[in-house]
């Protein structure tokens, strides 16, 4: 049996946390393939040697980061309750995800960066947990059609299409920014396509005839 790993002191998972910040920036700007070890230690503010005492290589911080990503990034997902209304529900989800846009625009591109790539360092996360999460999903989806609670659609493709629409205004910040401008451009840009947003996916799976 392998032996546990030692407790870290307070000190070094500091200098641990540092890094990864600072691996969180480089990665989040230049890519995985398109970062190196010095770039983050210059970034951390500390000798290459001395990162190194706590990764030992570039792919185990992005291992780091990545596993930490993922838990963050699907926690909305898991709050999809089959118990409560799916209009309400769906509401929150479109939602929370656009407040993690807004407050993890770093881990957004982070993960983009990794899919285009094709994702050679957590497609076994992407076939197994994440997959598992959509597919569990899928299932109340599925349920509340079949309860005409929400129109019949593909339950796949309407969660695709809002992480495509909600990690835009992670991903494409820059361009988010500029064409709306000084007056348009501020925090209140995300308000602004919570509401869009709402509006487009929620009036499109409200039954027919439903007041609500």
């Amino acid at each position: 049996m392998n032996a546990p790993a030692p407790r870290r002191t307070r000190i070094q998972q500091e200098k641990r946390e540092l890094i990864l910040e600072a691996a969180l920036e480089v990665f989040s700007m230049h890519g995985f393939r398109g970062s190196t070890i010095d770039q983050i230690a210059e970034a951390a503010g500390m000798s290459k040697p001395n990162l190194l005492y706590y990764f030992r290589r570039k792919e185990e911080i992005h291992e780091t980061l990545i596993q930490r990503l993922l838990d963050t990034w699907l926690a909305p997902l898991r709050e999809l309750d089959d118990v409560g209304d799916p209009l309400t529900e769906l509401r929150s989800y479109i939602r929370r995800k656009l407040e993690m846009a807004r407050d993890y625009p770093r881990e957004s591109r982070l993960f983009a960066n990794e899919i285009l790539q094709g994702a050679p360092r957590i497609m076994p996360l992407l076939e197994g947990e994440l997959k598992s999460l959509v597919e569990e999903k899928v299932a109340i989806i599925k349920d509340w059609m079949r309860a005409g609670k929400i129109v019949r659609t593909d339950p796949r493709h309407l969660i695709f299409s809002i992480w495509a629409t909600t990690q835009h205004y992670a991903d494409f910040d820059v361009q988010v920014r500029a064409v709306l401008g000084p007056d348009l451009g501020g925090e209140g840009r995300f308000e602004d396509a919570a509401r869009f947003l709402e509006q487009l996916f929620l009036d499109g799976l409200k039954p027919k005839g439903s007041t609500n």
